[in-house]
């Protein structure tokens, strides 16, 4: 049901119980103050077991996002609807391992595209924390403008930055 999409360095692929050594580390980092975190390991089991939940109910998702060469598990990306959320998300989260290597921009630039290409939607946002400088960078990198707060009873206030539409990607 999850379908693999192929860049040139990485996989996006269904989470494995494989990765869950790497996904209950991140949880547990500092890397996830914007998600509400860190996180214990039992969360860690629940927060992966509704990345896979979440493709059953809305049908996309978030993948792992893996080195094609050694499938090491690199981060979550992929599409985030949860109930309460304004519209679909597109959402990213790397692990200590991909940090500084371009590996969110591609991943998001595969999920994206599936979206557009796969899904037919035609907008897409990314909720982020204003004090996430790399992810303020990360969507700026993708050409998103920056738009209105939203207000989130755990996460605070975020920033919705606007994804350009499929006419407009270059």
């Amino acid at each position: 049901m999850i379908p693999s999409l192929h860049t040139e360095r990485l996989i996006l692929r269904a989470p494995r119980w494989d990765d869950f050594d790497a996904y209950a580390a991140f949880c547990a980092s500092p890397r996830t103050v914007h998600l509400g975190g860190p996180f214990p390991r039992s969360d860690a089991f629940q927060k992966l077991a509704a990345i896979l939940g979440h493709w059953h109910l809305r049908g996309y998702g978030r993948w792992m996002v893996a080195d094609a060469k050694t499938d090491e598990p690199l981060g979550i990306v992929g599409l985030y609807y949860p109930d309460g959320w304004p519209e679909p998300e597109l959402a990213w989260s790397l692990f200590d391992a991909a940090e500084g290597r371009g590996v969110a921009f591609e991943a998001a630039m595969a999920a994206r595209t599936y979206a557009y290409d796969t899904l037919g939607w035609t907008t897409l946002i990314s909720a982020i924390d204003p004090v996430n400088t790399r992810s303020v960078a990360l969507a700026k990198r993708l050409s998103c403008v920056d738009g209105p707060l939203f207000q989130h009873a755990v996460y605070g206030n975020l920033h919705l930055w606007r994804h350009p539409a499929p006419e407009a990607r270059t």
